[in-house]
């Protein structure tokens, strides 16, 4: 059997990492991180031309037809390079949920025929103050959604939303009376801004919430990773659009973060090979005591530390990403073992490589930092490690042996 990329595969590598080597160098990439939005707007056009945005839509829902392990290419260069643009909240979050729904039409298919066609972008709100942390924890969604004579409206808060103030549609996990469900909000028509980063909403919000007017606020919130900012979205009887009927939604939700889950192993795979590559070019120049630090042992086995991570990493995204192209039935434990050990590499790699480049790579001009501050984003999300790791745990060793399934048959048990 061949667990090499195909020729395609690699040229598609090839292409994307020309495409964002030339676009985004790093000076333009802190360029925007640090502006307004910490998003290029110019950025979602050019992706959609190049076919990054449906590659594994399929075609009849406008997509290209191509393999998620195709896509999974596309989201390691992106972590390389820090892409500065809702790819992940748009192709990792929003996507996978409309094109589960899609066979439903109405909202569904027109908000995913406009990201595909670049004139919208996405992202998926779950998370809640006191409710939902985990993608498919359904049970706690305390957003409620109401029916009303135009169709349907949203009230409640959700916290923490991708790339919230860079996109241009949401769509939220919220309550029904059936169930829960997903609904789109159109950000574009009538959204206030908040204050930036506080717990408080603002007194704009609060005056909403206290008229009981319709309103939509989104919260910008400081955020470690400036690349990828997050955001508090507040709905007070906000229209919105259903696309998965109440009740129906965790299957679409269990199927959003196992691809998650493996497009964020993926960045994480291309955030450490990046790492590995500035301190090894480093180490190979850099003189001390009259030698190059690379010959010394202390410094050298960090290199070879971090890509023996790297290598176990990108093997394991590797199969999580075939797993989820596949639907095999390991999906869930590849993509459990794909996040764990990427994101610990990541964050592995970006804490050795700040430590092998010495005091400069403790500077804020340094690229390194961005990358450890991805890193650590990535490695929180859906949970650390160890959580991951547990659920490795539970389905390996509370799963019935044939031992047990044959004793059990034979006592009638």
């Amino acid at each position: 059997m061949d667990f090499a990329f195909s020729a395609e595969q690699q040229m598609l590598r090839a292409a994307a990492r020309d495409y964002l080597t030339d676009r985004y160098p790093f000076e333009r990439v802190v360029e925007v991180a640090d502006g307004e939005l910490g998003s290029d707007p110019a950025a979602w056009p050019q992706l959609v031309e190049l076919g990054w945005v449906g590659l594994s839509v399929p075609e009849g829902h406008g997509g290209a037809g191509m393999s998620f392990l195709d896509e999974v290419v596309l989201f390691e260069e992106a972590g390389r390079a820090l892409l500065p643009a809702p790819y992940f909240a748009t192709v990792g979050l929003a996507l996978p949920a409309l094109a589960a729904a899609a066979p439903a039409g109405g909202g569904t298919d027109t908000l995913l025929a406009g990201v595909l066609a670049g004139e919208r972008t996405a992202t998926l709100a779950w998370a809640e103050a006191d409710g939902p942390v985990a993608l498919v924890d359904v049970e706690a969604v305390s957003v409620t959604a109401s029916r009303t004579p135009d169709g349907w409206a949203l009230t409640g808060t959700k916290r923490f939303v991708p790339d919230l103030a860079a996109v241009s549609d949401v769509i939220v996990v919220a309550r029904a009376e059936d169930g829960v469900g997903l609904w789109r909000v159109d950000l574009r028509a009538g959204t206030e801004g908040g204050a930036d980063g506080g717990a408080e909403v603002g007194a704009a919000v609060a005056a909403a919430v206290g008229a009981a007017v319709a309103a939509t606020v989104v919260v910008p919130r400081s955020t470690m990773d400036r690349t990828r900012r997050l955001g508090d979205l507040v709905l007070t009887a906000t229209p919105a659009t259903l696309l998965v009927s109440p009740g129906q939604a965790k299957p679409v939700l269990e199927q959003v973060r196992l691809r998650a889950l493996a497009a964020l192993a993926g960045e994480a795979v291309g955030v450490a090979e990046r790492c590995l590559e500035i301190a090894a070019e480093y180490t190979k120049t850099r003189q001390q005591f009259g030698r190059v630090i690379g010959t010394y042992q202390g410094v050298s086995h960090r290199i070879a530390d971090i890509f023996v991570a790297l290598q176990l990493a990108r093997s394991l995204a590797y199969w999580a990403a075939w797993a989820v192209s596949v639907g095999a039935a390991e999906a869930p434990l590849a993509c459990a073992a794909a996040k764990s050990a990427a994101g610990e590499a990541a964050v592995f790699a970006a804490e050795n490589a700040i430590q092998a480049m010495g005091g400069i790579g403790f500077t804020w001009d340094h690229p390194l930092h961005r990358y450890y501050k991805r890193a650590l984003g990535i490695d929180a999300f859906e949970g650390y490690g160890r959580e991951h790791r547990a659920d490795i745990a539970a389905a390996l060793l509370d799963a019935p042996t044939v031992e047990s399934t044959v004793l059990d048959t034979a006592t009638g048990a």
